[in-house]
């Protein structure tokens, strides 16, 4: 009697010891889990408005309110990536999606107007803020096949509205001879077509949307993007993309633009457009764990290993244009480290980015929710 007391004391203590272990390893993936969560209704608290249809708040608490489909994108992306962390979002979606079913181009056009700007107390688009961004629509595309996945489309039909938008997407965004995303449906000469933003390529989103819609269209898309991931991977010993790049024919012909070509100085450095391909190739590397794009990330993570800092925006040769440093540079190159499990550079990114979600600076704020949401 007392041999078998022993052994369940000691059963006893395995258990409680086990239970103990488990919990530890445990609590590091929670606790980064809900930070992330923390930082999203911190971000939502700063930058979402509006009531029945929440929006996206650009402006920055200056001049009048206005809105973006590149918000907009982030803001569903980023409601339901949290909601796959626990988080209560499904209301909050639903009314970000009633925000963009309300700023399409045309009931017939599912594209989102590129900007609303409030006038007379509404949220409203004139002139060229009726023209569509690619970036916005394919987040917002891409989120609605989140949510179909996550809710079920039996109440608020996500799948219906996810193809609607990628049809509209493919006929008014797609370049049809490079089969590479256009700017905007407003890119309809040969040279509009041909400007190429380069965070654009999300091929890991071309790949689910192929699969989503079994249209090989979207293959099609995926394979282009992947060549062009390959060019301009070579281009530079950094392995860094141009904020823009000019690609032309059906062998994707890349030409330099020059400063002020497209939008700023930084056309042909990467900007502030380009600072995303990190966090756009690991999206890619996590759906689809391809070769093109491990080796274009772990190029550019290379590049950065080298730095004692991530600074904000770098000659295609690796030079720092400027001294400070810019969340919306740290935060793609952080989740890259992390997905490609650069530890040393994970760590010393984490270190440079905000524990708090700043304010008045939606860009940034943006990027760190949904590069810490992944």
């Amino acid at each position: 009697m007392k041999q078998k007391k022993v052994w369940l004391g000691l059963l006893g203590i395995v258990i409680v010891f086990g239970i103990a272990l488990v919990n530890l390893k445990s609590q590091p993936a929670q606790a980064k889990t809900s930070q992330a969560v923390i930082l999203y209704n911190q971000w939502k608290k700063a930058y979402v408005g509006g009531k029945s249809q929440k929006y996206v708040k650009n402006n920055n608490g200056s001049g009048a309110t206005y809105a973006t489909s590149e918000g907009q994108g982030y803001g569903m992306l980023a409601t339901v990536l949290a909601a796959k962390k626990g988080a209560n979002t499904h209301t909050t979606f639903n009314q970000m999606y009633a925000y963009y079913r309300a700023h399409r181009i045309s009931s017939k056009d599912a594209l989102m107007t590129w900007r609303q700007t409030s006038r007379s107390g509404k949220l409203k688009s004139v002139g060229s803020e009726k023209n569509s961004a690619t970036d916005g629509d394919l987040d917002i595309a891409y989120s609605l096949i989140l949510a179909d996945k996550k809710w079920g489309s039996k109440k608020t039909n996500y799948k219906a509205a996810a193809k609607t938008l990628l049809k509209a997407i493919k006929q008014h965004e797609i370049n049809t001879t490079t089969y590479l995303p256009k700017m905007g449906n407003w890119a309809t000469s040969s040279y509009d077509k041909s400007k190429l933003r380069t965070s654009d390529l999300m091929t890991g989103y071309f790949k689910t949307f192929a699969t989503y819609t079994k249209d090989a269209t979207w293959k099609k898309v995926a394979n282009q993007s992947q060549i062009a991931v390959k060019k301009l991977s070579a281009r530079h010993k950094s392995g860094l993309f141009p904020d823009f790049i000019k690609v032309t024919g059906k062998s994707l012909k890349l030409s330099a633009f020059k400063a002020y070509q497209i939008e700023s100085a930084r056309d042909d450095q990467y900007g502030y457009n380009a600072c995303r391909v990190p966090w756009r190739l690991a999206q890619t590397y996590k759906i689809s764990k391809d070769s093109i794009t491990k080796n274009a990330l772990k190029k550019q993570l290379n590049f950065f290993n080298k730095r004692k800092k991530v600074t904000a925006v770098y000659t295609l040769t690796g030079k720092a244009v400027n001294s400070y440093t810019n969340t919306a540079f740290t935060a793609p190159v952080n989740v890259a480290a992390k997905t490609m499990k650069y530890t040393s550079l994970q760590k010393r990114t984490a270190k440079q980015l905000p524990k708090k979600i700043e304010k008045k600076n939606y860009f940034s704020a943006s990027l760190e929710v949904v590069t810490a949401l992944e």
